[in-house]
């Protein structure tokens, strides 16, 4: 798996406070929806779906656990390209039940030919990222030297730094979705209720 070509990611290490239980194990039921299948299930098979052939499942719960703890989703992040190297990664958060594979594929297909990190208007997340020499650089400057030095002095690092700046180091695509449905964030249970009842409905792009 080291320096796959793109290799995927579900964020699943947050700790669902707002949502009251693992989001990753919520039931993700539909008509076109394997039974008994979890949002994390849901995840990875959208990954798959749209081509990708390694898949890593990001916090400590399911998979992956964070190098660094309490750091956010680029701690996440940063521990699976310090384990794998690989040459990109698709970026999925396990919170967005309504997402499909056409978006997903759009944005996979955007960045890999523009060769950039490419991302959705108004959402850092989904994510497709290369990683190149400016996520090296940054990942070296906010990780790799606190941690040698706080573990040196046994610290704690602070909470890390956002999506957001690390986007904008970085050379960047910003793209519309095709269907912005697609990224509803369901991290409350109203949330959570409000997407169950489109699980099954025929989709349609909101703008």
């Amino acid at each position: 798996m080291n320096n796959s070509l793109c290799l995927g990611v579900v964020l699943a290490g947050g700790l669902s406070s707002r949502m009251g239980q693992d989001k990753a194990l919520l039931p993700r039921k539909g008509k076109l929806t394997p039974r008994n299948s979890s949002m994390l299930d849901f995840s990875k098979q959208l990954l798959s779906d749209v081509g990708i052939n390694d898949i890593i499942i990001s916090g400590k719960n399911h998979g992956l656990a964070d190098k660094v703890h309490q750091m956010g989703p680029l701690g996440g992040i940063y521990s699976v390209i310090e384990k794998y190297q690989p040459k990109a990664l698709l970026i999925l958060p396990v919170d967005l039940p309504l997402m499909t594979q056409q978006t997903l594929a759009q944005l996979k297909r955007i960045g890999e030919v523009s060769n950039k990190a490419c991302y959705f208007h108004d959402n850092y997340l989904p994510l497709y990222l290369p990683v190149n020499a400016f996520v090296e650089r940054f990942f070296s400057s906010h990780f790799t030297q606190k941690l040698i030095t706080e573990s040196s002095n046994n610290e704690t690092m602070n909470k890390g730094p956002s999506i957001r700046s690390l986007l904008n180091q970085l050379p960047s695509e910003v793209i519309k979705p095709n269907n912005s449905l697609a990224l509803f964030n369901a991290n409350t249970p109203q949330q959570w209720r409000e997407a169950q009842t489109q699980f099954d409905s025929p989709r349609k792009s909101y703008v």
